[in-house]
């Protein structure tokens, strides 16, 4: 018989997207097939504090942690490749990745580079405008920075969006429509983050791709999100499963379809990604294709894109997460290739 791969499915974390991750975890966590894998679960509490188990992530209600998660000294184990599915900052940034390759274990998504930048939102569209890819307009505010209120309605006009540029799932995101409301939306946001991305308001479809692979990344076929409200919040996401409604496949010419993909995977390798990601965009009305953002760790409910588009495109959730656990041992053999083989001299002097 085969051996099983140990996995640690890591999840919680101390971002405000830690009810989010719980929620992905759990669906991850239904989809693994217990004939091919081991499975540990490693939560993290809003604390920070890193707990062990080896039941189900409990959804909190009324402020309750997570915890049908042990706090015992039980140990894992050897890991044999890690699914982080932490949303947000200490998670989804770069740090985790970065303590996993440090300890020498494979896990699923970008690794530290690819996760810090598509964070970081300033840095994200910075280095897309670097590579020729469409972007919506924008101004960055660092905490303690003077608010030029005026100055930023006159280049982005309104309504415009402010955001913490380190987050995602739309918490602290505010569309402001009057100027009053400016200076309120930014010191909101800076309760998240030290960074705030002010962003011009681009009419137009909401659209989503999923991207997966490392060096030959393809893309699934589009989705488009229609919000029933103001725009595609927090609730919307993860909780009320009315809050919008979701066309998979978004309903688009082949053209488009096609260009929304090239595109897709062209932000997935301009920001360094591997395993993972989904790129949302903005699709004009004269037909212009604006990338609005990349999410990494994207979700994994039962209502999340991610998923959902691979399934379309003919991929089930089971396969794509074996696929993605398959893409990170393929990237840590590789890894583990280069720096063991001996520097090889090309060409003569």
């Amino acid at each position: 018989m085969k051996k099983q791969i140990h996995i640690a499915v890591l999840f919680g974390g101390r971002s405000a997207e830690h009810e989010v991750s719980l929620r992905s975890a759990q669906n991850v966590i239904d989809a693994l097939d217990r004939k091919k894998y081991k499975v540990t679960l490693i939560g993290i509490d809003k604390r920070g504090r890193w707990l062990l188990g080896d039941t189900k992530p409990q959804i909190p209600t009324g402020g309750r942690e997570i915890m049908s998660i042990s706090d015992s000294e039980a140990t894992a184990g050897p890991i044999d490749v890690v699914f982080p599915i932490l949303h947000g900052p200490y998670g989804e940034d770069g740090t985790v990745q970065g303590l996993l390759k440090l300890a020498g274990i494979p896990f699923v998504g970008p690794s530290v580079l690819g996760s810090a930048v598509g964070m970081d939102k300033d840095v994200t569209k910075r280095l897309l405008r670097d590579a020729g890819i469409p972007i919506a307009k924008f101004v960055v505010l660092a905490s303690g920075e003077k608010i030029a209120t005026s100055k930023i309605i006159a280049e982005l006009g309104l309504p415009l969006f402010v955001k913490p540029a380190n987050l995602g799932s739309s918490v602290g995101v505010t569309k402001v429509e009057r100027p009053r409301d400016l200076v309120v939306a930014i010191v909101d946001a800076l309760k998240y983050d030290r960074k705030v991305l002010v962003e011009e308001y681009v009419p137009g479809r909401e659209i989503e791709c999923s991207v997966l692979g490392n060096e030959q990344p393809s893309a699934s076929l589009p989705g488009e999100i229609i919000p029933h409200d103001t725009f595609y919040s927090y609730r919307a996401k993860y909780i009320d499963e009315n809050g919008a409604t979701l066309k998979i496949p978004a309903k688009l010419s082949a053209a488009t379809t096609k260009k929304i993909q090239q595109l897709a995977v062209k932000t997935f390798k301009a920001l360094c990604c591997e395993g993972m990601a989904r790129v949302d965009f903005f699709l004009r009305k004269n037909g212009e294709i604006v990338v609005s953002e990349i999410n990494t760790i994207p979700g994994f409910t039962s209502i999340s894109m991610y998923p959902k588009l691979w399934e379309t495109s003919g991929l089930s959730y089971g396969k794509l997460v074996d696929t993605l656990i398959e893409l990170a041992i393929e990237r840590f053999k590789k890894e583990q290739k280069l720096l063991m083989e001996k520097p090889k001299v090309i060409g003569t002097m």
